[in-house]
């Protein structure tokens, strides 16, 4: 009976994909099936933990869909940070729009209303929103350093989370750390959720609509996409930075919007060259990872095969995955929230499971 819904749910997204212009003849789907099978299985048995939700789409068909919690297809997943990507999206329509001048844009005039500033420094004006794209501001933001002043949970206790990051000092880099001069594509990367939470700020400040709005208009109900549940800040502004809720199929048609270049249906959503520009390097995150316009940019190897991948990754080891040389995009949802290594849990399902299935 399972397979038989399974099999009903798969046509019906094939009836929904469009297929990229140009491509070649599809491969077959998986190279091994009961290669997924064996991973539903360790699923069940509890083997990676809290993983809610795996699904695989490849040619824009949808070749596996399975849940392992209550909620199926159509709960809301809570995937964090993810939502910093859907963030970047919009600024990118918001700029082909011309709502926003471009990347080059400088932040601070975007706020009027939130001056005069904490710690005044000149270098703050000429903070752009590609800045804040490529978490590489000059201000003092590390979510990854329980010490520093932009903290994401500093933020939390504030009201204001735009004023939070307007109002952060200039960063300094001491002697044993490079400055960004010297380090690749010249950015010095810090990850910074209080950046992106001013990019949403600037998107419904030039949309003149909140941003949740702008977000139904542009992006999720050309997709087709019935819900979206928007964390809501004391400010009253949407959370650009995180806990966004979309259902696991959604969160796949957004990364297969990627893998077709901007396009659903013969409509272009998000612009071609926003897409390149987004999933291009513009800064190294650590070893072996780079990061685009919120989008991290990291090889998979599966069988001494690398794959490169455009990533929205959240905490708890949330991942919805493009990979282009497979044609392939992927979502693993995951409730992984109190695992220390919740992200290498999820990448060893997909480079156990997911890829070898894959294959080429």
């Amino acid at each position: 009976m399972l397979k038989n819904v399974m099999r009903a749910v798969g046509l019906m997204f094939a009836a929904m994909a469009t297929p990229v212009a140009g491509q070649a003849p599809a491969a077959p789907a998986t190279r091994d099936p009961a290669t997924l099978e064996g991973m539903d299985a360790a699923l069940r048995r509890g083997e990676f933990k809290r993983i809610t939700s795996v699904l695989i789409a490849r040619d824009g068909r949808l070749i596996h869909e399975a849940y392992f919690d209550e909620g199926g297809r159509e709960k809301p997943r809570d995937t964090r940070s993810a939502t910093k990507t859907v963030t970047g999206m919009l600024v990118g329509i918001a700029i082909e729009k011309k709502l926003i001048a471009g990347v080059a844009a400088p932040v601070v005039p975007f706020f009027p209303d939130r001056q005069p500033l904490d710690n005044p420094d000149p270098r703050k004006a000429q903070i752009s929103v590609e800045d804040l794209l490529t978490m590489s501001s000059l201000l003092e933001c590390n979510d990854s350093n329980s010490f520093s002043r932009g903290n994401e949970e500093r933020m939390y206790l504030i009201e204001d989370y735009v004023k939070f990051a307007l109002d952060l000092p200039i960063r300094g880099f001491p002697p044993f750390e490079e400055k960004p001069a010297d380090r690749p594509y010249g950015r010095a990367f810090s990850y910074c959720t209080a950046g992106v939470v001013m990019l949403g700020g600037i998107v419904e400040k030039a949309a003149k609509q909140p941003l949740a709005d702008f977000a139904r208009a542009s992006l999720f109900e050309p997709l087709a996409i019935p819900k979206a549940d928007w964390q809501i800040t004391p400010t009253g502004l949407a959370m650009g930075g995180g806990g966004l809720r979309l259902r696991s199929v959604d969160l796949l048609g957004l990364a297969q919007l990627y893998l077709d270049k901007g396009r659903r249906n013969g409509r272009q959503i998000v612009p071609e060259a926003w897409v390149t520009a987004s999933t291009t390097p513009k800064a190294n995150a650590r070893e072996n990872v780079d990061y685009g316009y919120l989008w991290w940019l990291a090889p998979f190897t599966a069988g001494g095969q690398p794959h490169r991948s455009w990533g929205m990754y959240g905490m708890g080891g949330n991942k919805i995955l493009v990979f282009p040389d497979l044609r392939a995009t992927v979502v693993v949802t995951s409730e992984n929230f109190r695992e220390r290594d919740a992200h290498a849990l999820t990448d060893r399902l997909i480079t156990e499971h997911i890829l070898p299935a894959l294959g080429r």
